[in-house]
């Protein structure tokens, strides 16, 4: 482990083999790094946060401070962040309250660039790639594989599926389906993210599938039950195609259209 001497380790932090931490950071004493972790310049973890292995967090970072909210009653509560993520400078990770998952989760293999925020009780899945300044408010549901653009603000209780991609400087406060690219304030709905899921292998036969469920939900005439009903009945049954219609079906607060 090389820890510059002007940092704050408290003795009871767990800390793995192999990290460094850099000048005048402060790592609380309910926090738990695993190995091979790089952390930056006056960075600032508290709480009760766990990191995984092989995290580069860069200086200024804030993580596990308490939550935003008002209802925050000081309860006990955590942050978990999985390994290989990247985190730049200036983001802020906040600890969550005791609603719903009971903590703040990030998976593995993410990107989150400079200044962007990930409030309270958000769970993010792995591979997601936040740009610069891109916002989530609390109890934000994020899958794998999406992109969200810089300077986008995400409201509360939204759920981004997998493989979307949002466009820089969106507003969004509606669930975005998967595979789907939306842009703009309010976010609406472009089409399918074509060039994300070439990129990432899918099958040609698996794009044709959700374009044709695509076209049905957002681009007839009909009812979005309806719609669903009818992908079901003449789209092929592939899983890819399951999960865009499950997700819509179980939305909250409405999709963008």
């Amino acid at each position: 482990m090389s820890v510059h001497p002007t940092a704050i380790i408290s003795p009871g932090a767990i800390i793995g083999e192999n990290v460094e931490i850099g000048p005048y950071s402060v790592i609380g004493p309910d926090v738990r790094i695993g190995k091979d972790t790089i952390i930056g310049s006056h960075v600032v973890i508290e709480g009760q946060t766990e990191i995984g292995d092989n995290c580069h967090i860069f200086q200024f970072v804030s993580i596990g401070a308490p939550p935003q909210d008002l209802k925050f009653g000081g309860e006990q509560c955590r942050v978990v962040i999985g390994k290989n993520n990247t985190i730049r400078e200036f983001v802020t990770i906040h600890s969550s309250t005791s609603a719903d998952i009971g903590m703040t989760y990030i998976g593995d293999n993410n990107l989150l660039m400079a200044y962007c925020h990930v409030a309270h009780n958000c769970k993010l899945g792995n591979n997601i790639v936040m740009a610069n300044a891109a916002n989530l408010a609390g109890h934000i549901h994020v899958e794998d594989f999406a992109i969200i653009g810089g300077l986008s603000g995400i409201h509360q209780f939204t759920r981004i599926g997998c493989h979307s991609i949002i466009g820089g400087a969106s507003a969004v406060v509606h669930d975005v389906p998967p595979y789907v690219t939306v842009s703009g304030n309010r976010a609406k709905a472009y089409g399918l993210n074509l060039i994300g899921l070439k990129r990432r292998g899918f099958k040609e036969e698996t794009i044709k599938a959700l374009k044709r469920a695509y076209r049905i939900i957002f681009r007839s005439s009909l009812r979005l039950s309806v719609a669903l009903e009818r992908v079901k009945e003449e789209v092929a049954d592939l899983p890819e195609v399951r999960h865009f219609v499950e997700f819509i079906e179980n939305t909250k607060r409405g999709i963008c259209r």
